[in-house]
C-alpha cells in the first residue's frame, strides 16, 4: 500500500512544484512593474464596442448617413434625379435574326411548363421541341426557353406574332437562338 500512495505522491507532486514556480514567477514579475488595474471587459461588450467605435469618431448610423449622402441615395438626391431625368425606357432586347427554326424565349413565366409552350407555338406553327431552362440543383426555371420549330418560315411567323404577347402574366420575347459558333465568338 505504501507503494501505491508514493506513487501518487510524486505525481502530484511534480505538477505542485511547477504550478507553484510559476506562482513564484508570477508574483516576482508583479513586484518589478506598477500594478494598473485591468478592466475586464466581456465578450459582448467587445463586440459592441468594436462595431460601435469608428475611425472618425463617429456612430454606425451617422456613417451610413454620411455614406448615403456621398451615393445619392438622400431623398433630396432622389427626387433631383427624378425631376431631372425623364421616364427611363426599358432597354431593347437583342435581336438576333431568324435564320434556323430554333427559338429563343424570354422573359418566361416560372410557372409555365414545356407543355404550355408547346400549345402557345402550335397555335402559330408546328412544334418539334419546347425546353424550359432550368437549374441543375432545384429544378426552377430560369425564366427563359427554346421552342425548335418545323421551318424557318414558321419560326419567322412565330416571332412576328409571339413577341411583346402576354403570356400567364408577363410579355414575351421571343428571337432567333444564337447559334453555336455566335456564342463562342
Amino acid at each position: 500500500m505504501t507503494s501505491q500512495n508514493s506513487g501518487r505522491n510524486s505525481r502530484r507532486g511534480g505538477r505542485g512544484r511547477s504550478r507553484r514556480r510559476n506562482g513564484e514567477a508570477r508574483a516576482r514579475s508583479h513586484e518589478q512593474t506598477p500594478s494598473t488595474p485591468k478592466k475586464k471587459t466581456g465578450l459582448w461588450a467587445a463586440i459592441t464596442s468594436f462595431f460601435s467605435s469608428s475611425s472618425n469618431g463617429k456612430s454606425a448610423h451617422q456613417e451610413t448617413a454620411v455614406s448615403s449622402a456621398r451615393n445619392g441615395h438622400t431623398p433630396a438626391a432622389r427626387r433631383e434625379r427624378e425631376q431631372s431625368s425623364e421616364a427611363r425606357t426599358p432597354r431593347k432586347p437583342l435581336e438576333i435574326e431568324v435564320t434556323t427554326p430554333r427559338l429563343y424565349v424570354g422573359n418566361l413565366s416560372f410557372d409555365a411548363t414545356e407543355s404550355d409552350l408547346f400549345d402557345l407555338f402550335n397555335g402559330v406553327g408546328q412544334v418539334q421541341n419546347a425546353e424550359i431552362v432550368s437549374y441543375k440543383h432545384n429544378q426552377r426555371s430560369k425564366g427563359f426557353a427554346f421552342v425548335e420549330m418545323l421551318t424557318v418560315e414558321e419560326a419567322k411567323r412565330a416571332v412576328d406574332e409571339l413577341h411583346d404577347k402576354e403570356f400567364l402574366g408577363r410579355k414575351l420575347v421571343v428571337s432567333g437562338a444564337k447559334s453555336s459558333d455566335h456564342v463562342r465568338g
